[in-house]
């Protein structure tokens, strides 16, 4: 029995799945160490935006800023927008604080806050 029609089709069909298959992308560009918790939540994933924070950058979407260019890329998305914020566990509290208010300014409440599923 000739295999090669077979081996053809098998072929052709993977080639399918790859192009057509949607990869997702990696929206973090900072190594952190989230914090432990033992509280889960499931969330239904919207328009997400991802904010990363650690000792000593900021990253929004995958791209490093600084606050002031945060607040500028912040004022145009929806405010009902999901936030999700990611902290270092070494941040030091003003860093937090800082993000916080600048958040509370533009009336950016709906956050939800990454950590590590603990035990």
């Amino acid at each position: 029995m000739d295999l090669t029609p077979l081996i053809d089709v098998v072929f052709l069909l993977l080639i399918f799945f790859i192009v057509a298959s949607e990869f997702k992308k990696n929206e973090t560009i900072l190594n952190l160490s989230l914090p432990n918790s033992t509280s889960t939540q499931k969330v239904v994933k919207k328009e997400e935006v991802t904010i990363e924070i650690s000792k000593d950058e900021l990253a929004y979407k995958a791209q490093k800023l600084t606050f002031e260019e945060l607040k500028e890329k912040l004022v145009s998305i929806k405010k009902d927008t999901p936030l999700t914020v990611k902290i270092d566990k070494e941040v030091k509290y003003e860093r937090v604080i800082k993000l916080l208010d600048i958040l509370n300014q533009l009336n950016l409440n709906n956050l939800l806050l990454i950590t590590k599923q603990g035990k």
